[in-house]
């Protein structure tokens, strides 16, 4: 696995103050809880911890835990092939000595949430010794005071909390990354530059950095000018599906308007201060929408909170 620099994530204060964190904590075996906003870079963090700690060089297992419940469950579990019986090792046990990313842990069946505690709890009776990391886009307190997520697998990880800040808020960030992604071959004009740093990221480090490696093979020269950076609604947030995958075009209008808020409060880990911003309604007006649907009984409106 190709190591991961510092320099990925930026030099604003916040963001050395993680890293600095980062550091410290890696000489530990104590959980670590990484959070923010889709594409931060929270992953990349996970494995910056132990390729920093004394389990570089011991396997590292990264489960994505928005994958369906079985999947992930088989993953971190292991299981028995049907057709030839054999059994094939989860992440638990290929990651002994080394350590085991838990990325974001707030999908995780609510049920398998509370086995998983139990287990972590019983590993060294099986000679098994990991570092569990996790990364979750939400606040696990307060799903954890709504009943969705079970207290004691949120204390295993609260006392080493480390919080990315979203890119959008880090000018000097989006400058110097954006440089960074292009490498030193090409140069950003003025307009492009602007362009870049007028644009919301919803999706973060991740997001400008495939912008930018499009608008490579956009470029003719050295130069990136602005016509070479496409970024727009439709590549910062991804509302083109909904729940089905079916197009949006399919949708009627009520529906689609739904469907952008609750995306939107989705990418803002539900900050509905944020979502009324990139929505470009008042917090007035998207209460008012969440109460619709509230009492219309949407699943998703109803448990939020």
């Amino acid at each position: 696995m190709e190591g991961v620099k510092v320099d990925y994530f930026g030099k604003d204060p916040r963001v050395q103050k993680a890293i600095n964190l980062s550091r410290n904590l890696s000489v530990m075996k104590a959980p670590v809880l990484i959070t923010g906003e889709v594409g931060v870079g929270k992953r990349s963090l996970g494995i910056y911890i132990h390729e920093n700690s004394p389990r570089n060089g011991q396997p590292l297992e990264i489960v994505d835990c928005s994958q369906p419940s079985e999947d992930v469950i088989n993953h971190i579990l292991g299981y028995r092939d049907d057709e030839t019986g054999k059994f094939f090792k989860g992440a638990l046990e290929k990651a002994n000595g080394g350590s085991v990313i838990f990325a974001n842990i707030e999908g995780l069946d609510e049920e398998f949430q509370k086995r998983l505690h139990t287990i972590l709890g019983e590993l060294e009776d099986y000679d098994i010794d990991i570092r569990v990391i996790a990364t979750t886009t939400k606040n696990l307190s307060k799903l954890v005071g709504s009943g969705r997520f079970y207290r004691g697998l949120y204390t295993v990880f609260s006392n080493n909390n480390i919080s990315l800040p979203p890119l959008r808020e880090r000018t000097s960030d989006l400058k110097y990354l954006a440089q960074n992604f292009v490498d030193s071959r090409f140069t950003i004009n003025d307009e492009a530059m602007d362009k870049i740093l007028s644009h919301y990221w919803t999706h973060n480090i991740h997001e400008l950095k495939t912008v930018l490696e499009s608008s490579i093979e956009n470029c003719e020269g050295e130069t990136l000018k602005e016509e070479d950076v496409e970024i727009g609604e439709k590549r910062s947030v991804n509302f083109s599906t909904d729940e089905d995958g079916e197009g949006i075009r399919l949708m009627s209008l009520k529906e689609a308007e739904r469907l952008l808020i609750k995306k939107a409060l989705i990418h803002t880990s539900e900050n509905r201060t944020q979502a009324a911003k990139i929505l470009g309604v008042s917090i007035r007006t998207l209460r008012n929408k969440i109460n619709e649907y509230r009492s219309s009984g949407k699943s998703y409106f109803v448990n939020l909170r």
